[in-house]
Order: C-alpha cells, then sequence, then structure tokens
C-alpha cells in the first residue's frame, strides 16, 4: 500500500508542506461558499484554494473562521488576476486579497494565467510574489495554467522558480508535456478539474464520471469513478483540488486514502487522454477577452 501520509502531503521546492487534496470553491457562488468551506474543513480537509476572480475570497475567509480551527492548521491559496499584473499592481492585490480573507499571510500565492500578450506585465507581478515571498508575507509562490513556453520565458527572466503550476489536468486531457516540464523544473503539478468536471462545462462528448474504464476499475475497489480519479492523481504525485458544495459529495471526495490503483489501473486512466482542452486555452486569457476588475472589498 502506498504510504497515506506521503500521499496526503507534498513538500514543495522551498520546502514548504502542502495537503496534496485541496478543496476549490470555483464558481461556487458567495452565499454558497462560507457552508461549503466550513463542510471541507469539518471532513478533514486542511487546504483550501481560491482566487481573486473568483469573487468569494471574503467567504473563504469566514468558512475559515467558523470552522474553530487555528490558522496555522489551514493551508491558503490563492490566484493573482490579470487585470492586477505588474509589479506594485501584484503587491496591492496581495492587500486585497489578505484583507478578504482576513490573513495576514498567505501560504501559496499565484498568478492566475500566464497572459503570453502581456507577458512583461507577467513578469512584473511575478517579480512582486518573489518580493512578497522574501518579506516572508507569503510562504510559497507559483503559477496556474502555464504551459512549457510560458514557464520558460519566465525562469529566464525570474529568480524564484515557481512551487506550482496549477493546470487543468483529468483522465480525457492528463498534459503529459506539461507535467514532464513542470517536474524537470522541480515545479509540483496542481490539479483544476481534476475529475473532469470542466467535461461538463464544454457540454460535448461523454463526461468521466460516465468512462466505462473508470467505472470499471471504481467497482474493483467498491469507490466511485471521482474518487478512482482523484486517487490516481494522488498516486502520480500531484496535488488535486476537487470542489463541490454538496456535503455528502465533499466528504466523498476526501474519502481517497484507504484504496490503492494497481499499475495496470493507472497506465489504463492514463491512456484515456483526448488531448483535448476542455478549458479555455491560456493563449487566449487577456484583459480584453477576460475583463474584470477585482473590487477592493
Amino acid at each position: 500500500m502506498t504510504d497515506t501520509a506521503t500521499l496526503n502531503s507534498l513538500t514543495l521546492n522551498n520546502g514548504i508542506t502542502m495537503p496534496a487534496l485541496g478543496f476549490g470553491v470555483f464558481q461556487t457562488p458567495p452565499d454558497e461558499t462560507v457552508e461549503a468551506v466550513a463542510s471541507a474543513l469539518r471532513t478533514g480537509y486542511r487546504h483550501i484554494d481560491t482566487a481573486a476572480a473568483y469573487l468569494n475570497e471574503r467567504e473563504v475567509g469566514e468558512g475559515i473562521r467558523r470552522s474553530g480551527l487555528d490558522r496555522s492548521e489551514v493551508f491558503i491559496e490563492t490566484k493573482v488576476w490579470i487585470s492586477d499584473y505588474g509589479y506594485d499592481e501584484t503587491l496591492h492585490s496581495f492587500e486585497k486579497s489578505t484583507r478578504k480573507l482576513g490573513v495576514d499571510v498567505l501560504d501559496l500565492f499565484i498568478l492566475h494565467q500566464p497572459m503570453p500578450k502581456r507577458f512583461d506585465a507577467t513578469v512584473q507581478a511575478y517579480r512582486a510574489l518573489e518580493t512578497l515571498l522574501a518579506d516572508g508575507r507569503v510562504r510559497a509562490i507559483g503559477v496556474s495554467n502555464f504551459m512549457p513556453d510560458h514557464l520558460a520565458s519566465l525562469l529566464a527572466q525570474t529568480s524564484v522558480v515557481p512551487a506550482v503550476n496549477q493546470v487543468e489536468v483529468h483522465p480525457y486531457f492528463s498534459q503529459p508535456e506539461v507535467r514532464a516540464t513542470n517536474e524537470s523544473n522541480g515545479i509540483l503539478t496542481q490539479a483544476w478539474s481534476p475529475i473532469g468536471g470542466i467535461t461538463f462545462y464544454r457540454g460535448e462528448g461523454e463526461s468521466t464520471l460516465d468512462d466505462d474504464v473508470i467505472g470499471g476499475i471504481a467497482v474493483n475497489h467498491g469507490k466511485t469513478p471521482a474518487q478512482v480519479m482523484l486517487r490516481w492523481h494522488l498516486q502520480q504525485g500531484r496535488s488535486a483540488i476537487p470542489k463541490s458544495v454538496r456535503a455528502e459529495r465533499i466528504a466523498e471526495n476526501f474519502d481517497v486514502f484507504d484504496f490503492e490503483l494497481a499499475s495496470a489501473e493507472l497506465e489504463a486512466i492514463d491512456r484515456l487522454d483526448t488531448g483535448m482542452r476542455g478549458g479555455p486555452n491560456p493563449a487566449d486569457i487577456t484583459t480584453e477577452t477576460f475583463a474584470l476588475t477585482i473590487p477592493e472589498a
């Protein structure tokens, strides 16, 4: 059996330990976020992933406070939106996020998109993250949705290697090249849409939850397809960020530490990759196509 402690936590490239399985709040309405976060923390999650662009950081903070857990027990991750890229703008984004979350220090602060058409602003934003890290205001820094060419450009112009690259990874779009690039640079791959929920967003093709291969593996272990997919991520050394607002599904997604997938099962899931992205292409994300001003409060 794979060591559960190893599956449940990962050590980042700067020595910081992070719970491998996080709870996400993407597209969770603010009025549902407080209880969803509190429910996740009651279930056992100790890693909450949010973003300025989700417009629910304030409610995430309230959910953490309502849990009664000490601040040191919860790993908080959030993201800078592209409208706040630039050195001074990103420093201000940190102030906005921490004020809404009600904390002084972030455990992980990452850039939400590479914005290649204005990469100079992206580099300046990342340099602000480096300053925050050096000042002890964040414990680790990283990026999201960065493809290999974006990472190469960033690494050539900055000093601190990102601890994390959060990207779309699920059985139908597993991004092996991105994952290999991350690994070669000592960057942890963190999966958003880890059980393929983005396939519903696209409204095309078969859902991973209905896949016969995944379903057969789930039956073999007495688990659900979602649990099998999350276990696939964890056993392959990735962080995964599932999301739900339903207490029973929140609990189901956390119940993945008592079984092990065989090598053949992991390989069978690997073979499901279609190479087709479910979410938007990072190259297309600009302040014009995804216009959003992050409010001060």
